[in-house]
């Protein structure tokens, strides 16, 4: 039996072998499929190999993994190297194969399954689609200002009033061509984001996590798609609170002596890109009347805005946790808000409208709406009525807030 140690970049691979014990350099491998699969064919059935999570971890461990015993994509902050003084792809690859072969890489990294790698690559396409549309748009908010032509008299400059404004203005030649170009690129990044929401649209519609998640009032489908992708498979995590710690909204903790455990900010491991979501998620959450904009108005009082509202996105990641997990819907969700939510994501995906039929669902939808406001409202009162009643009858806490024994 042998570990395998992988270097893995773009060009090639540069592989080690451990031996009872000794380390040795075997070379570079192309990364290309071909080579790859001739690496593969060399190696024994007992063989294990190990590399870092790359861009293109997966597509190697598809290949490697029929013909070995066991292929282990690690996190290079579990490993140590980019700490090390001596940092080589020759010395990174013997790394790996030493510390596989002694044991020190035991679980690697959660393999997604392909439905995951799918909505993830969606999910990171829309948002580099998004980031592309909005480098353009600030272009022309750029033109503008170097024409001083003031704020626009409209709120929404890139609707259809606005665009109908920035036409009638008369700017130089050069800048008229930016704007007429730009314009143009927004055009076409409109079109490829509705076609990669059209198709997450189908998705969330299809999934009954993704539904149940977007019960909750202010959680929208994107940040639906955004916590499933990251999280994967929610019954990896025994408890919610290894649920937080794997996305980063725990608190760092530090003690040292006979000193009291103190709390800092958030450790922020994981992925950013969900803890955005939540923290986008969280922004609209608190302005939604019930209990999640009860909790954030005390913190706030006492902790501030910034602070409460990451708090907030910590609170949803759980209340995620136990809706997936007990396969529930939202206890205080507002059904018409839901419907609503899902009426756009319907017709996104192919469903008929109902433009020009008199249904008379917009009325009874917004009765419905001022009723579920009310009962929002009556279960808001009852969560400060119970967290005043808690709060009186708790006995004082002196020192950190940390949990006695969690340092």
């Amino acid at each position: 039996m042998r570990a395998i140690g992988l270097d893995v970049h773009r060009d090639f691979c540069e592989v080690a072998i451990c031996e009872e014990g000794k380390v040795r350099s075997a070379g570079r491998v192309e990364s290309s499929p071909e080579a790859l699969g001739a690496l593969a064919a060399s190696l024994g059935a007992d063989d294990r190999v190990a590399l870092e999570v790359t861009g293109g971890a997966w597509a190697i461990v598809a290949i490697l993994e029929p013909q070995v015993a066991k292929v282990i994509v690690v996190s290079p902050g579990d490993t140590g190297i980019a700490q090390a003084r001596a940092k080589t792809d020759r010395l990174d690859a013997q790394t790996l194969a030493r510390l596989l072969w002694a044991g020190e890489l035991v679980e690697g990294v959660w393999a997604p399954d392909e439905l995951t790698r799918l909505l993830r690559r969606r999910l990171a396409r829309r948002e580099q689609l998004v980031r592309a549309r909005s480098r353009a748009k600030n272009e022309i908010h750029a033109v503008l200002m170097r024409c001083l032509v003031g704020k626009p008299p409209v709120s929404d400059l890139f609707g259809k009033n606005g665009r109908r404004w920035l036409k009638g203005l008369e700017l130089p030649v050069e800048e008229a061509e930016t704007v007429e170009a730009c314009m143009r690129h927004i055009e076409f990044l409109d079109a490829e984001i509705a076609e990669v929401e059209r198709v997450i649209a189908r998705y969330a519609l299809s999934c009954s996590d993704a539904r149940r998640l977007m019960s909750v009032p202010g959680v929208n489908v994107i940040c639906a798609a955004t916590f499933l992708a990251a999280v994967g498979d929610i019954g990896r995590f025994r408890t919610s609170r290894q649920l937080v710690g794997y996305l980063g909204l725990d608190p760092r903790v530090r003690q040292s002596g006979s000193s009291p455990a103190k709390s800092g900010p958030i450790s922020k491991r994981g992925s950013g890109t969900v803890r955005w979501a939540l923290v986008e998620a969280a922004w609209s959450v608190v302005h939604q009347p019930g209990p999640m904009r009860a909790y954030y108005q005390r913190l706030r009082a006492r902790r501030g805005h910034q602070i409460a509202v990451v708090a907030v996105a910590r609170k949803l990641a759980v209340l995620f946790w136990c809706l997936l997990m007990r396969e529930e819907q939202y206890a205080h969700q507002q059904p018409s808000l839901t419907a609503k939510k899902l009426r756009p994501l319907e017709i996104r995906s192919g469903a008929p409208t109902m433009k020009g039929q008199r249904t008379g669902t917009f009325a009874t939808r917004e009765k419905m709406r001022e009723a579920e406001q009310a009962l929002a409202l009556a279960a808001e009162a009852s969560y400060v009525r119970m967290v005043r009643d808690w709060q009186a009858a708790a006995p004082k806490k002196v020192g950190a807030s940390v949990t006695p024994g969690r340092a």
